[in-house]
Order: C-alpha cells, then sequence, then structure tokens
C-alpha cells in the first residue's frame, strides 16, 4: 500500500481501509484469558503479525491491536459450566481467541477450523497479506495450547469424525452462500445432548417475522462481499428446524457498531 492509503493489485488501484483502533472493550474482553508472558514474548508475538482480528491480552499492558468489534457480549454464554469436560468445535475461528478461551474454562479438547477466507477479505479491505493461520500459531505457541488446528470449511466438518459437545459458530452463517446446509453440518457434528452456541449477523425485521434478509455485496461492509444474510429470530428458528435443530433459545439481540446481531442457542431435540 502507499502512501495515499491506495494498494495495487493485478496493476489495479483500489482504496483501502484503515486498520481501525483496539477499541477498549475488546480489550476488557481480552482480560478474560490473560496470557502473563514476558514483556519481551509479548512484543515479539504482536510484532509477528501484520494483522489481528481478536485482541489478546498477552502482559499486563501489552494487548494485540485486534480489530474486531466489541464481542463481550458473547461471554454471557462461555462461562467454565459450558466447557468443563466437554469437547469443543470452533468454526471460523480466525485468530482463535474462543478456542484457546475454551480450553482455558476446562474443554477436554477443543478443535478450531478456519477456511482461510478473511485473507482475502484482509487484502480487499486493509491492504494487508496476511498468511492463513498466523495470529493462531503465535498464541498457540505463547500458550503451549493443546487446541487442534485445521484449515477447512465449516461445510465440511464431518470430516473430521468425531463429534462434539459444544459447537461455536460465531460470525460464519451469514457469510454462506447456503446457511441451511452450514446448519446441517453442525447440526451433524453434534454429539447427543450437545449445543451449538450461534451468533451471526442480526435482522432490524420484527422478531417474529418468517423471513431473513438479503443483502447486496458491500452493503454491509464495505469491500466486502461475503455477507449476504440478515436473520431474525423467527427466521433463524425455521431455519433451523430445517436442519434438524428444534430449539432455539435467542439469548441476546442488540446492535455492534452501527449493525444488529443476534446470540443464539441451538439444540436437537432430546
Amino acid at each position: 500500500m502507499n502512501e495515499t492509503g491506495v494498494d495495487t493489485f493485478a496493476g489495479r488501484a483500489i482504496a483501502v481501509e484503515p486498520i481501525p483502533e483496539t477499541s477498549s472493550a475488546e480489550r476488557v474482553l481480552a482480560d478474560v484469558l490473560t496470557m502473563g508472558a514476558s514483556a519481551a514474548d509479548a512484543e515479539r508475538v504482536r510484532a509477528s503479525v501484520p494483522l489481528w482480528f481478536h485482541t489478546f491480552a498477552l502482559a499486563p499492558g501489552v494487548y494485540t491491536p485486534g480489530i474486531a468489534r466489541d464481542h463481550g457480549y458473547r461471554l454471557a454464554v462461555l462461562g467454565a459450566d459450558r466447557f468443563t469436560g466437554r469437547s469443543v468445535l470452533d468454526v471460523g475461528a480466525f485468530d482463535g481467541f474462543y478456542s484457546f478461551l475454551a480450553e482455558a474454562r476446562g474443554a477436554r479438547r477443543v478443535v478450531a477450523v478456519d477456511n482461510e477466507q478473511y485473507v482475502e477479505w484482509v487484502r480487499a479491505r486493509f491492504g494487508v497479506t496476511l498468511e492463513g493461520g498466523v495470529g493462531f500459531r503465535a498464541i498457540a505457541g505463547l500458550l503451549g495450547s493443546r487446541v487442534e488446528y485445521r484449515r477447512m470449511d465449516a461445510l465440511d466438518a464431518r470430516e473430521l469424525g468425531e463429534h462434539f459437545d459444544v459447537v461455536l459458530c460465531f460470525g460464519i452463517l451469514h457469510r454462506v452462500t447456503d446457511p441451511i446446509a452450514l446448519l446441517r453440518a453442525l447440526a451433524d457434528a453434534l454429539a447427543p445432548g450437545g449445543e451449538i452456541v450461534l451468533e451471526t449477523y442480526g435482522s432490524r425485521l420484527a422478531a417474529n417475522a418468517p423471513a431473513i434478509e438479503v443483502h447486496e455485496p458491500g452493503d454491509v461492509y464495505a469491500r466486502d462481499d461475503f455477507v449476504y444474510w440478515g436473520f431474525s429470530p423467527e427466521g433463524l428458528r425455521r431455519l433451523g428446524r430445517i436442519a434438524g435443530l428444534d430449539e432455539l433459545e435467542v439469548v441476546d439481540q442488540l446492535e455492534i457498531d452501527g449493525h444488529p446481531r443476534i446470540l443464539a442457542l441451538l439444540r436437537a431435540a432430546g
């Protein structure tokens, strides 16, 4: 990227966004997973990744400069009681904050998967060339984590050949062209009695509207062509039932940085 904020790709000029400052709310969230690294190790890890999505508290006063916006509301459903002794699948893990949080809160096994599509998203929005999984590996090494990372699409979760007590699906459902297929794939990956913790793009439609909103490329985020849907609670409940998930519990609906979000739990019938 040149000093005018314009990147070049394949001979074309592309205007890019400045990398946003880390929000104070994300630092508060990061503090629930403090790492206590030495100042030298913290600075080394921080500098090793050209763009961080998640904010991590590496050492006292040293945070990765994550660009995610105010995700602390997810903590309402991520206590130790959700993870202790359970197996967890984190789909669309990116830098892996929630994978490492599950491990720290007592999960017996955690598998993180990501198709690394975000590499192109980061390139398009910010003009940064990012290696897939680089942030995850940096944090895993610092923690000595046993979380298993797999580069794969969430739709292929059944290829893992195992079932999980908890599936975390944050910020993904609105980015797939076939949300029913994704919900079915995640339902197939659940152990008996398991649950999907789902957070996705919400809707300003009435909560009981049996519909989803359809977004055009770039309609939600500039230079982001991969936000397709906005979900009302009733629309999400009906999609879940089609996928075999008969129970939907809406935990929260709120607006973050000007965008509606919905946090819900989905479970198969007992």
